[in-house]
This record gives C-alpha cells, structure tokens and sequence, in this order.
C-alpha cells in the first residue's frame, strides 16, 4: 500500500477530489494544520542524529538555565 499526499489549493478543489475518490472506493484521510506539523516533526526526530550526547549541562546553559 502507498500514500499520496495532496496539496489543495481551495475548498472546491477538495471537494471536487473527495467525491472522485471517494466514487473511485478509495479511502481518503483530511489532515488538520497540527497533524501536517506533526508528521514534519515525527520525520525529524526519525532522521535525527542520534550518535552524539551533550550533557545536561549544556544544555541547560543554552536555555539560559544553570
């Protein structure tokens, strides 16, 4: 199974492609402004750096907190 990610650029776009889909019998799932934002931050930490430590210290000193 794959997915497709699709950019709408209005409200009768979207429309026009759910009722294609949905007639098509395939499922389709709307994703809020927060869940977009959520799958970018998910992807991050997957390919993040995970090799390196930084001791606490450090990074307390960079939140301005001893």
């Amino acid at each position: 199974m794959a997915t497709i990610l699709i950019d709408i650029k209005d409200n009768a776009e979207l429309k026009l492609l759910s009722e294609m889909l949905k007639k098509m019998r395939i499922s389709i799932k709307i994703l809020t402004q927060e869940e977009r934002e959520n799958l970018g931050l998910l992807k991050l930490m997957k390919d993040a750096d995970r090799t390196k430590k930084v001791s606490r210290e450090k990074v307390m000193s960079k939140l301005g907190r001893k």
